[in-house]
């Protein structure tokens, strides 16, 4: 390698191993879950979708189609979540990517997946010859029908702390897609309006 090209390798922010941390969180539930996920290329994350899951019937208690597909909006944070009765509270950032969640004419249905982190970057990962531990968990929420957001940069989400994203929500979710139950967003007492 050039000394030039090694000058210009940088080492990668706490944000980007927190993205990226998401991403092998993701890939390591649809794999036990027996589903292909794949990163989704530079257009469709323009359009608000970071990854792709697909999955094959047989599904849990049936469904008519044999085949599913969702896209998923990552982040991921080290800001310990607030609760809201049952929700956690979330700031979404980025209201273009907001009201792409939000869309209700999309084909393929999509979810935001929150990884909540700890706080400090030493305890999210451990490893030793028994185990492979990634600190914390994720949650998912469908923005699909919430309404337009009154800000220009953030909006106050709620995420049921039910919808964990793990291996038997993900399969009970695409489940529910394969008998076209498309999920939409929760309201939650304290929503801001």
């Amino acid at each position: 390698m050039s000394q030039q090209r090694q000058s210009e390798m940088q080492p990668l922010t706490s944000q980007n191993i927190e993205s990226e941390l998401s991403y092998a969180y993701l890939h390591a539930v649809a794999s036990a879950a027996g589903m292909a996920c794949e990163s989704c290329g530079r257009h469709e994350d323009n359009a608000g979708a970071d990854a792709r899951i697909a999955a094959w019937a047989p599904f849990q208690n049936g469904g008519y189609k044999t085949e599913v597909e969702l896209k998923i909006q990552l982040k991921a944070t080290i800001r310990p979540p607030s609760m809201v009765g049952e929700s956690f509270a979330y700031a979404f950032k980025g209201i273009r990517r907001y009201d792409d969640l939000r869309a209700e004419s999309l084909t393929i249905p999509r979810i935001l997946v929150v990884l909540f982190l700890p706080p400090e970057s030493t305890d999210w990962l451990h490893h030793s010859e028994d185990a492979l531990l990634l600190r914390k968990c994720a949650y998912w929420v469908s923005l699909r029908g919430a309404r337009p957001s009154a800000n220009d940069t953030t909006q106050t989400i709620y995420i049921p702390k039910a919808q964990r994203f793990d291996v038997d929500g993900l399969a009970k979710l695409m489940a529910d897609l394969s008998r076209d139950v498309i999920p939409s967003y929760p309201s939650a007492k304290g929503e801001e309006e």
